[in-house]
């Protein structure tokens, strides 16, 4: 069966699966692993103009480990989940370090870098040194999922192990980098996630849920769970020179190591603000202009934003904090903003206060 479903798997992709994606060219280990790390629930078209504009600029693993760690974020902006950036360049830094910035051809040492996981590890494996190592990235679950019907999440242990089990049992020993990128392909172009093609795929014999006509129950899906709502005042503070305040975030959680906008309790009224921001940073303001709220959602919870504009007479109180920083708009856009930030920042309702 393994051969049959491998076989199948591959006339297909001979003719019909992707072959010109920016890192098939010049494959090597960094360049794949790089795509990998991007394409962690993010789809190809998104991923890339990102790619390639990162590989301009980080062209090998050493200018990557040596970058500043805001002009990663910078190349990184608007990809969301900014712990694969920062991961990134930790693990730039270790097989610089441990390994002479050549990446181990070894499943357990690439693992232990930071933000490479089993599947990621074996992509680079197939992709780069063309060994048999098994993926199991979400297009590949769902692929299997469905053609052998193992019923429940993915996310369950006992359910990814089924998974793993025919993952490893279907990858073939020849060809493995086409076969990877040929599972990869059916997931992401016929086997989607809603609306499967079936009548075009070169398993949908062999495919117990075709058979069943129940493609809509695998895999199957998370249990849903209410996510929680949050609000805070972002207060866009600008000086007498048109600069603006960024506050750098925390390095781990919610847009880690990030340059944000200084966030305020939403306990404040928005007649409060410019007292808030004399306590809390010292900053002597105006009376703050709110603009229009928006929602972003996180991957565990919604953020109610409120933005507010304030006036700053005197910008130095802030001059010995050194996650802090006053910026003009254009030069922020060069720093590492999360995606909300930056659309703030390039509103065209927000003009200069002073």
């Amino acid at each position: 069966m393994s051969e049959t479903f491998a076989a199948r798997l591959m006339r297909w992709y001979n003719r019909h699966g992707r072959h010109d994606l920016p890192w098939h060219q010049d494959r090597t280990a960094y360049r794949v692993w790089v795509s990998e790390i991007m394409l962690q629930q993010t789809q190809v078209a998104t991923v890339i103009p990102y790619y390639q504009a990162f590989m301009s600029r980080f062209p090998d693993v050493a200018s990557l480990a040596e970058a500043p760690v805001d002009d990663v974020l910078s190349h990184w902006s608007g990809l969301g989940y900014y712990a694969r950036a920062r991961n990134l360049q930790k693990a730039a830094k270790q097989v610089v370090a441990d390994y002479g910035g050549a990446f181990p051809a070894d499943q357990d040492k690439l693992e232990a870098l930071p933000g490479v996981g089993r599947s990621t590890a074996a992509a680079i494996l197939a992709q780069a040194y063309d060994q048999r190592a098994a993926i199991l990235d979400g297009n590949v679950k769902r692929v299997l999922a469905r053609y052998h019907a193992v019923p429940g999440w993915p996310g369950q242990t006992a359910v990814l192990n089924r998974l793993w089990q025919y993952a490893e049992k279907h990858t073939p020993k020849q060809r493995v980098r086409d076969y990877t990128q040929a599972i990869m392909d059916l997931g992401a172009l016929v086997c989607t996630r809603s609306r499967p093609d079936c009548g075009h795929c070169p398993l949908a014999d062999g495919c117990l849920a075709n058979a069943r006509n129940e493609q809509a129950l695998y895999p199957g899906s998370k249990p849903k769970k209410a996510k929680p709502e949050k609000t805070t005042w972002m207060v866009i503070l600008e000086d007498r020179k048109g600069r603006v305040l960024l506050q750098r975030r925390p390095p781990s959680g919610i847009w880690g190591g990030l340059w944000s906008l200084p966030e305020l309790d939403p306990a404040y009224g928005s007649e409060e603000l410019a007292q808030a921001c004399e306590d809390e940073l010292g900053l002597s303001c105006g009376q703050a202009r709110p603009l229009g709220g928006f929602r972003h959602t996180f991957s565990h919870y919604h953020l109610h934003i409120q933005p507010a504009l304030l006036a700053v007479a005197d910008a130095a109180a802030v001059a010995d904090r050194d996650d802090l920083r006053w910026s003009h708009r254009d030069e922020a856009l060069s720093l590492g903003l999360p995606a909300p930030i930056r659309s703030l920042l390039t509103a065209p309702e927000q003009p200069a206060l002073l």
